[in-house]
């Protein structure tokens, strides 16, 4: 298990973030990227998560609609991660792999792409 600040964690996700393509990111509007601890006990145990509506079943968004939403599990990732290069690998396919669903792919193409 890697110990890292919250700053740091955030730094770093917003780093990893940053690095990913344009065609990747380029696409993505009204999404935040938000960090937190999964509660202990909660399961399953989740590295990420996106809560919204992917493109390919999205309307128009509307007046007062609220965004998208991408959950990083910064307790998750730290435990499942021997150091900080692990963690950073870690981060960056978690966060492709919310980017994926926000976009629409299921976790069987994410599977297939090698991003789950």
């Amino acid at each position: 298990m890697v110990e890292i600040s919250e700053d740091a964690f955030e730094r770093m996700v917003a780093e990893v973030f940053d690095a990913l393509p344009d065609d990747m990111v380029g696409g993505l509007e009204n999404v935040g990227i938000v960090v937190e601890n999964q509660p202990v006990g909660e399961r399953p145990r989740l590295f990420g998560l996106y809560r919204g509506h992917p493109l390919t079943t999205r309307g128009v968004y509307g007046f007062g609609e609220l965004p998208d939403r991408i959950t990083l599990y910064k307790n998750n990732l730290q435990e499942h991660c021997a150091d900080l290069d692990a963690l950073r690998s870690r981060v960056r396919i978690t966060l492709v792999h919310e980017i994926g669903h926000y976009f629409g792919l299921d976790d069987v193409r994410l599977r297939e792409l090698g991003w789950a």
